[in-house]
């Protein structure tokens, strides 16, 4: 374990103002028994009203009251904060009840530490610490499951109230690495999740895509607890299609070769990717999301054909077709930017243009700058991260870790670095404004020629401005 103090630099001054009554709780203390250092503190405080809590602690920084109702405050001190908490106790809001929201939350100062821990998710959450003399609370031997890596519901009565214990189950499955124990699928197989928020479970989601070493642990769980069947249909269906073992030959622990085993692959590998080539994290999970969904369209494209002599198993066109899919289910789940970054545009581009880099590779002694050119428009100018989707996708079909980008890759890049070819060399040459000096009045026939313009500049028929005026003005010869 590690020193107490040193992770939690404001222990002192919490014990010094509630003495024995104050506790750390949940995630922060089942990593510390882990050995791992959380930046997040959840502190848990008894036998004192919550104005008495707010009297003691607002002198020493700021106090945020937006979840006073909740038996529950923000304090912020040097930089840092903290929720700090009274004992609680959640119960459902009536017989029909079975959303996120549908649970109604009642502090006690004066409710046992147990029944507050008893109301929490999974066993290895349900343990607090007093940071008076650093004892444990762990009425429900969470600190066993810690050691054997395993995670088990706190209270199964409780479990189906709320549904999002479901997709926290995968999560911390993907992200600790744990395994999950076998009453939950039980447990989890008739909860209905259909009313979760979509705020609750894109956050889930992204969890496990972003903080675990490898998501398809996470993926996976999202299917054996009967998630990806209620909340990803499409996901789900890719579960059932099978592909050509000879293209494919990565196999599940069963010897299916099916879509979803390789889906999950390669999300391990866009993974690691992202890790080597250190992505931030926003490119990261537009990596990930392309990678979860860039065979989404396999679902209504795969089809047997007799080729090469023999029953071959294809999906042609599934790049569009997965676009297509990829757009209505980011829609339904609202993803579009993420911390200011384009996250569902540049997934959809990604998607789109997944199987464009390969046939370059394919075609590497004849292609031309023109083709460079307009892969490069049509990812607007992401073209590492279309090199990481492709790589990852070639690594999808082995189980061995990818530990450098492969030679079609390397090529790749190498490639659209000897030709110049990059984000910036891409933008339009010709504007609205240099048409406009011409005397072109806005409108459809100015974005006609602009249209026209731009796509000669791609085919290399020009490389400088002049040019692109002189072509300009034959274009507008020729229309008038």
């Amino acid at each position: 374990m590690r020193n107490l103090e040193a992770d939690f630099c404001d222990k002192k001054l919490f014990v010094k103002l509630f003495g024995k009554d104050v506790y750390a709780v949940g995630g922060f203390v089942r990593d510390w028994l882990r050995g791992i250092h959380s930046e997040d503190v959840d502190i848990l405080i008894t036998r004192r009203p919550l104005q008495d809590i707010v009297a003691k602690i607002e002198p020493f920084g700021k106090v945020d009251l937006v979840g006073k109702s909740f038996g529950i405050v923000k304090f912020t001190i040097k930089g840092k904060s903290y929720d700090v908490a009274l004992p609680r106790k959640d119960r459902p809001k009536g017989e029909g009840a079975r959303g996120h929201k549908d649970i109604l939350v009642s502090a006690n100062p004066y409710l046992p530490i147990k029944e507050d821990l008893e109301r929490r998710d999974f066993r290895l959450n349900s343990i607090a610490l007093r940071l008076a003399d650093g004892k444990l609370v762990d009425p429900f031997d969470g600190a066993a499951d810690i050691r054997a890596k395993l995670i088990r519901v706190t209270n199964p009565k409780a479990f189906p109230e709320d549904p999002l214990r479901v997709l926290r189950a995968a999560r911390f499955a993907s992200v600790l690495g744990f395994a999950v124990d076998a009453s939950t699928y039980e447990l989890a197989k008739n909860i209905d999740l259909t009313r979760l928020s979509i705020e609750r479970v894109n956050e889930e989601v992204f969890k496990i895509l972003l903080f675990s070493e490898r998501p398809s642990l996470g993926l996976e769980e999202l299917f054996k607890l009967g998630a990806l069947r209620q909340l990803f249909p499409e996901l789900y269906a890719l579960t059932l299609i099978i592909q050509d073992s000879v293209f494919h030959p990565e196999k599940d622990d069963f010897g299916h070769h099916t879509v979803w085993h390789h889906t999950k692959l390669a999300v391990d590998q866009a993974r690691r990717l992202s890790v080597l080539f250190k992505l931030e994290p926003a490119k990261t999970l537009a990596l990930l999301l392309a990678a979860l969904y860039h065979d989404v369209g396999k679902s209504e494209t795969t089809q047997w054909e007799f080729k090469r002599g023999r029953m071959v198993i294809t999906s042609a066109g599934h790049d569009g077709a997965s676009e297509r899919l990829a757009r209505k289910i980011f829609g339904r789940f609202k993803i579009f930017s993420w911390n200011g970054y384009p996250l569902r545009k540049t997934a959809l581009m990604l998607i789109k243009t997944h199987h464009r880099a390969a046939e370059l590779w394919l075609n590497r002694d004849t292609v031309t700058r023109k083709a460079f050119n307009k892969l490069a428009a049509d990812t607007d100018g992401e073209i590492e991260l279309l090199a990481y989707l492709d790589a990852a996708d070639r690594g999808g079909r082995r189980e061995r870790p990818i530990k450098s980008l492969d030679r079609e890759g390397k090529w790749l890049l190498r490639k659209f670095e000897e030709l110049r070819v990059n984000k910036e060399t891409i933008k339009p040459l010709i504007m609205g404004r240099d048409l406009i000096k011409l005397g072109v009045e806005p409108g459809p026939d100015m974005g006609k020629i602009l249209s026209e313009i731009y796509k000669r500049q791609l085919d290399n028929e020009f490389e400088t401005k002049a040019q692109g005026l002189r072509l300009a003005r034959k274009l507008m010869a020729e229309a008038s």
